[in-house]
């Protein structure tokens, strides 16, 4: 992708694991000062605005990352913009996103793990404790900073 504009990060119910790779995104292109890419979680099955799971933000929190107001939204066509990757955890959920969404293909969509080169996808925390969040927000920082490693 020539210029990335947007970077949305895609998961079941849009409460755990995308609002988490969203702000470790957001921290890392903080860190990169890099400030022109929009960073955004969506669920693909959200039915009500519902907040960031408990466990994700107290996970979050404790690792100095504090976030306000967080509602999960529904995947939209309009997310899918010119300039926009598309991070989803599973791959039957990526199948899914370029099946439904007229402007999600081969070339915008990625399954986060496989794209930087991991084998293995990352783990759904829900129902799981708080040590289960805190592992899956140790996958997903190291696995954003490849990402960061791999895009800039």
């Amino acid at each position: 992708m020539e210029s990335i504009k947007k970077i949305v990060f895609v998961a079941g119910s849009g409460t755990g694991r995308a609002p988490m790779a969203a702000e470790l995104m957001k921290q890392a292109l903080t860190d990169k000062h890099i400030e022109d890419i929009q960073v955004e979680a969506r669920g693909l099955i959200v039915q009500f605005p519902e907040p960031m799971n408990p466990k994700a933000l107290a996970v979050l929190a404790s690792n100095g990352i504090n976030v306000d107001e967080y509602q999960a939204e529904q995947l939209q066509n309009e997310d899918v913009t010119e300039g926009t990757m598309l991070f989803i955890m599973k791959e039957e959920h990526r199948a899914k996103v370029i099946e439904d969404f007229e402007n999600a293909t081969e070339e915008n969509v990625f399954v986060l793990s496989s794209y930087v080169g991991d084998e293995i996808e990352i783990i759904n925390p829900y129902g799981g404790s708080i040590q289960t969040y805190g592992l899956c927000y140790e996958v997903l920082k190291s696995t954003i900073d490849k990402l960061i490693d791999k895009l800039f």
